[in-house]
């Protein structure tokens, strides 16, 4: 016959157990409860970095109204440096920025009065 040893958990492990049970419980996310979205979501690094990459034409237009055109050279958090054909590459601080976009063919040629067409006086 085998002289088998029971095993049992002292009353101090099976306390520590359930504590940890308990904190595991607490510090579990609630399934009915909304997560809180990240404070980074990188999309703005995402865009600029794509423009950079491709080189492309972009609008910048500043809170007044003027409207600066040009390639993103670089960014950080406060500025980007706006890359010029005509005229001085430009530091434009991000907070006097109304908005930007991609300068289309389209916008280049919005300001003519259709130059293919030859008006006779």
């Amino acid at each position: 016959m085998v002289n088998r040893k029971l095993i049992r958990p002292t009353l101090a492990e099976v306390r520590e157990r359930s504590e940890r049970e308990a904190q595991h419980r607490r510090n579990a996310p609630d399934p009915n409860r909304k997560r809180v979205p990240p404070e980074q979501t990188h999309a703005e690094s995402f865009y600029y970095k794509k423009q950079m990459d491709n080189k492309t034409p972009m609008v910048v237009v500043l809170q007044d109204g003027e409207e600066l055109r040009g390639s993103i050279e670089w960014y950080d958090r406060g500025c980007i440096k706006l890359h010029r054909n005509e005229g001085p590459n430009l530091l434009v601080l991000k907070h006097n920025i109304k908005y930007m976009y991609k300068a289309d063919e389209s916008d280049d040629d919005a300001g003519d009065d259709n130059p293919g067409d030859i008006q006779e006086e």
